[in-house]
């Protein structure tokens, strides 16, 4: 049997990621391929760094996105400013915070961990006692938004204690950029980095991160070399540094680029305070209708992120089932729970070109229609009305 051409189906991804992609960002990505050293790339990559620059809201030199996704921009973060023998304290209140403690590991240093339930936001208390229990420690590593309950954490506090006793902080902001605010000068953030493919609305695949200049500090008094030649930043800034001469590190993936900066400026069109409303207003939206159709939220109403909604399946109700005929009937696709919550809960995305009104509503129509046929203990046909009636309140109020 030969090959053919592969034709994806056309879904609507309300997951935890990826989210929908635009056309005009396909479309941006279809353009004519040419040299990672051409001068006209060159210049595309300023602008870049620039409308980064803007997300992250930093004047930082060390903003750019690394060539892979958001997992090796969490690796990039921890093999630069971690060495051999290093303590650093992470805090663990879902997956990630996992991840986190294997990359410090994979370092050679020592991971002290705050561990809080999953579905909670990070103590700051906790934190704080670690912090003087371990007054060696060179770094506190945070989840800001965690995707695998749909917790925000108090980022800045955080940043602040982990200040006070002389520490750097690296942060996860995969979930949280361009959907609620990161203000990594403001909070005074070491180091943090993202993904293209939740509320940037970009394909999967890059990662943008952004370092200060105390870290950047940091790493130049290094005593061992990074562990990672690839994501070395004293070698990869050869490359992203600014200017017109570049050295040549490695074969940028010169398409995928074009799709990030295409995203990137729709979002600075549209305006971040806009695009954090935005997200807020159909968080709140979807929030009403999923309520008045009996769901209860895995996350406190003053903890949750507006763009990821985890809730609770009902009793009796076949998670794989209901989420394979939803991908099968309706072309829609919900995340599954994770770790301590998978079988448990749904995760339901609003996340950039996913997060609007046709979205809450087709995804409510949806839920309740296959979870009615499959004789599910739910209010059925209210979730949409209640949605309309939540969101033309906002309207009306903002």
């Amino acid at each position: 049997m030969s090959s053919k051409s592969f034709l994806p189906p056309k879904r609507t991804l309300m997951g935890p990621g990826p989210s929908d992609v635009s056309e005009r960002v396909l479309q941006a990505m279809a353009r004519p391929t040419i040299g990672h050293l051409d001068p006209a790339f060159v210049g595309m990559m300023d602008d870049m760094k620039r409308l980064l620059q803007y997300a992250f809201q930093t004047n930082n030199a060390l903003t750019m996105p690394v060539s892979a996704p958001g997992s090796a921009g969490m690796e990039t973060c921890f093999v630069n400013l971690l060495e051999p023998g290093d303590k650093a304290i992470v805090c663990q209140n879902g997956v990630f915070g996992g991840r986190m403690k294997e990359n410090v590991e994979r370092c050679g240093a020592t991971a002290i961990m705050v561990e809080d339930d999953w579905g909670k936001v990070v103590d700051p208390n906790k934190v704080e006692a670690a912090l003087k229990a371990h007054p060696d420690a060179k770094l506190v590593a945070f989840v800001h938004a965690e995707t695998s309950t749909g917790a925000q954490s108090d980022a800045k506090t955080l940043v602040e204690l982990a200040h006070k006793h002389d520490c750097l902080t690296i942060v996860d902001a995969v979930t949280s950029l361009g959907g609620t605010p990161v203000l990594v000068d403001e909070w005074g953030i070491d180091a943090i980095y993202s993904g293209t493919q939740k509320c940037l609305s970009a394909p999967p695949g890059l990662s943008p991160v952004s370092f200060s200049e105390r870290a950047l500090d940091v790493i130049k008094q290094r005593k061992h070399k990074v562990q990672s030649w690839f994501l070395d930043l004293t070698l990869v800034m050869g490359y992203w540094g600014g200017g017109a001469k570049r050295a040549y590190h490695h074969t940028a993936p010169i398409n995928s680029l074009y799709a990030l900066h295409e995203a990137l400026l729709m979002l600075e069109e549209e305006g971040l305070e806009n695009a954090w409303q935005r997200h807020a207003q159909h968080h709140q939206a979807l929030r009403a209708g999923l309520e008045a159709m009996g769901f209860n939220f895995v996350v406190a109403e003053q903890d949750r992120l507006p763009q990821l909604n985890a809730i609770y399946i009902p009793d009796g109700v076949d998670d794989a089932a209901v989420r394979s005929t939803l991908l099968q009937q309706h072309n829609l696709e919900i995340g599954a729970g994770l770790g301590a919550l998978a079988g448990k809960v749904w995760r339901i995305g609003l996340m950039g070109s996913s997060c609007s009104m046709w979205h809450v509503e087709y995804c409510l129509t949806a839920l309740d229609k296959v979870l009615s046929e499959m004789g599910a203990r739910i209010k059925s046909g209210v979730a949409v009305d209640s949605a309309k009636a939540a969101f033309e309140q906002l309207k009306k109020a903002s």
